[in-house]
C-alpha cells in the first residue's frame, strides 16, 4: 500500500516553515530530520501540520521531541496535540502502555 506524504518549504521573513501534508509514517522521519538538520543555525523553524491526515506513534514521539527542542508546531490537529500530551505524560510518570 502506497502512502502520500509531501513536504513543502515556505520561507518567511523570520522563519522557515515546513508544510507537511498527507500521511506521515516512521519511514519519512529520516528525510524530515535531515531537512530540519539542514536548517540548524538558520531562522526559526516551524512545522505546519494543517494538512496531515494520519500519523504513527513514532511520528507523535518525533513531533513531541521537535516541539521540546523549540520547533513550533503550527495548525496541529487536536488529536495530535492530545496524543503528544499523553505521550509526554507517560514519559514523565514512567508509564508504559501496551496497545
Amino acid at each position: 500500500m502506497s502512502t502520500f506524504f509531501k513536504i513543502e518549504i515556505s520561507k518567511r521573513k523570520k522563519s522557515n516553515v515546513f508544510v507537511l501534508s498527507g500521511r506521515i509514517e516512521a519511514e519519512e522521519l529520516e528525510e524530515l530530520q535531515r531537512l530540519l538538520d539542514s536548517e540548524q543555525g538558520a531562522k526559526r523553524v516551524a512545522l505546519n501540520l494543517r494538512d496531515i491526515q494520519l500519523v504513527s506513534k513514532e511520528v507523535v514521539r518525533f513531533l513531541a521531541r521537535c516541539e521540546q527542542e523549540g520547533l513550533l508546531l503550527e495548525h496541529c490537529p487536536a488529536y495530535i496535540v492530545e496524543w503528544i500530551r499523553r505521550e509526554r505524560q507517560d514519559l514523565t510518570t514512567g508509564e508504559v502502555k501496551r496497545h
